[in-house]
Order: C-alpha cells, then structure tokens, then sequence
C-alpha cells in the first residue's frame, strides 16, 4: 500500500475505490513487483495478479483477471473478475477497436435501419442508402 494511492472508482456501482499503483508499470499499463520465486531468482508479476492471488486465492486455470474497473494500475482484487481471454476482450476497447460495436448498430444517426435494401458497402464499411440519397438531392440543389 506504500506505492499506492486510494481514489474513488470510475465505474458508479463500484462502492470500493481503486487502489492505484504508483511504482513501476510495463508498456501496457500494468504495475508490477519483483517477486522472489521457489528457485531463488526474482521476476516480475503484475501486481494484480500477485494481489489477488494472496487475499482471494488462485486465478482458475484458463481464465485472467478482468479489471472491472477498467483502471489498469488498479490491484485492488475486489475490482477483478477471472475471466477467459475472449470476455476480458469482448469488455476492454476492443469493441471500439475490431468493430464491434459498429457491427451491433441497426440503425444509422438519423434513424434509418442498417437493413439489406438500405444498406451500401464500400469496401469494408457500410453507408445508408436513405442518407446517400439525400446527401446526393442537397449537392444537386447546391449546385
């Protein structure tokens, strides 16, 4: 707790606050420590994992802790849930990333659906037909 900071978690429904790590951090984001192993050699674990693991018990084989509070240098181990890979993915940026929650849209912003007569493709991204349409009507007025 000595490297670490109490804040009020991010996430309303989180009534416990992050316990953010202040020491070192690798290239994603994540604290860790250096932890003496069986065979006498240190290395580094993240400090995540190594909490929860002491004040909760083993992380289930297949499964990785999911950061519910979506706070990388947090370790509070009441904040993670052990889930598997696709889960954890499936919650973090990667719907904003692989497309998602793009592909899970059936509507555009104004309202028309995202249906096989409404829908245009143009290489990998869907346009709406009904908007294209009057996009098209406003140019030629223009004009």
């Amino acid at each position: 707790m000595a490297r670490s900071v109490e804040t009020p978690c991010p996430i309303p429904n989180i009534a416990l606050p992050c316990w953010v790590w202040q020491g070192a951090s690798n290239r994603g984001g994540y604290g860790f420590i250096n932890v003496k192993h069986a065979d006498g050699g240190w290395r580094p674990v993240l400090n995540h994992r190594a909490a929860y693991m002491t004040l909760v018990g083993p992380i289930p084989h297949g499964l990785e802790p999911d950061h519910l509070c979506r706070v990388r240098l947090c370790w509070n181990p009441w904040h993670l849930d052990p889930v598997t890979r696709l889960v954890n993915v499936r919650r973090g940026i990667a719907p904003s990333v692989s497309g998602t929650s793009m592909r899970a849209k059936t509507h555009c912003p104004q309202g028309h659906p995202y249906d096989e007569k409404n829908t245009a493709r143009r290489g990998n991204r869907r346009h709406c037909r009904a908007c294209d349409r009057d996009r098209a009507r406003r140019n030629r007025k223009r004009q």
